[in-house]
């Protein structure tokens, strides 16, 4: 407490402690990136340990992809400190000052937190695949053909402004605080970067049951037709189960990771902006405003119907791999 004290004392005597008080509401989510700050060390020397593992298969690790996949993750860090408390942070304080109850804050609160995050999380991932403007921000944590720790840092600087945030309003409108839904977001991130292994094998079959694990998370990141856009599930793998969308890896299916499309660069604004590109240009194409439009919501694979006038030439250069075999 007496460290605390000074602490205060300095931010009095700069006179900058009003400042402080007024930026503190907008800064109020960022208590995620408070946790992902402390986490950061912990992800480096798993990840460091693993290459220890595996620094000898080209296939599994590139220690120059890594140092890429960290700084994917920086930038996504960045953007969610500096922006996070000016948007989302307003709108999630109005859904909460309007909520339809007001729970105590118990262990029973704190479990319905995390399961409401939980299940609000499969289906903001769910969206991140199957509808393209989502996908625009998700595609980078994709694009990697390979599977390591360091993947899980992939991240998109764009994400705070791609508004996936909003998948979880609901649960503050219904009364659960937005701080503590942040916290229990960071949480799911936190334990979803242990999953992004292949030196984890199968788990006992209660675990791999109810939790999404090593190998439900390799078929997520698996190009295998079969593999396309399933296991979306953070902590708990039980709505795929429950919403027919989980699928058991195969040993005679191997994973093949990253998308159906490479990406031919390791630029970093490259990989965060392709898909907002090749998305815009799809929109551009002469055509209705609606059907210009349905690219937003579309899944990643859609194209307008041949008979719309903008039905794109064979052979130019950015035709997409049918339906059931395009990632994303």
């Amino acid at each position: 407490m007496v460290l605390i004290d000074m602490m205060q004392a300095v931010l009095e005597h700069s006179g900058l402690l009003p400042l402080w008080h007024t930026l503190a509401p907008w800064l109020a989510l960022d208590e995620r990136q408070l946790i992902f700050v402390v986490a950061t060390p912990v992800f480096i020397a798993v990840t460091l340990w693993e290459y220890g593992k595996i620094r000898h298969d080209p296939r599994r690790m590139d220690p120059r992809e890594a140092v890429r996949n960290f700084a994917l993750g920086a930038g996504y860090q960045l953007t969610e400190l500096l922006f996070a408390g000016v948007l989302a942070f307003p709108v999630y304080a109005l859904c909460y000052h309007h909520r339809l109850f007001d729970p105590e804050l118990n262990w029973t609160t704190a479990a319905l937190t995390f399961l409401g995050v939980d299940v609000c999380f499969y289906w903001m991932h769910r969206a991140s695949h199957r509808m393209r403007w989502f996908w625009a921000a998700h595609v980078v944590h994709h694009s990697s053909e390979r599977m390591n720790f360091s993947t899980a840092m992939r991240q998109n600087a764009t994400n705070i402004f791609n508004g996936n945030w909003l998948f979880y309003l609901p649960l503050a409108w219904l009364g659960l605080n937005p701080v503590w839904i942040g916290v229990a977001y960071a949480g799911s991130l936190v334990y979803q970067f242990f999953i992004h292994t292949t030196l984890v094998g199968r788990l006992p079959p209660w675990l791999e049951w109810l939790f999404n694990t090593p190998s439900h998370h390799r078929v997520h990141h698996g190009r295998n037709p079969g593999y396309i856009d399933r296991n979306y599930g953070g902590i708990l793998i039980l709505w795929d189960r429950l919403f027919g969308t989980f699928v058991d890896e195969d040993e005679n299916a191997p994973p093949e990771y990253g998308i159906t499309r490479p990406v031919p660069s390791n630029n970093l604004l490259v990989l965060w902006t392709h898909e907002y590109v090749d998305l815009f240009r799809d929109m551009s194409r002469p055509g209705s405003v609606w059907s210009r439009l349905g690219h937003l919501w579309k899944p990643p694979e859609w194209q307008r119907p041949a008979t719309d006038n903008t039905a794109r030439t064979p052979g130019t250069g950015h035709e997409r791999i049918p339906a059931d075999t395009e990632r994303r």
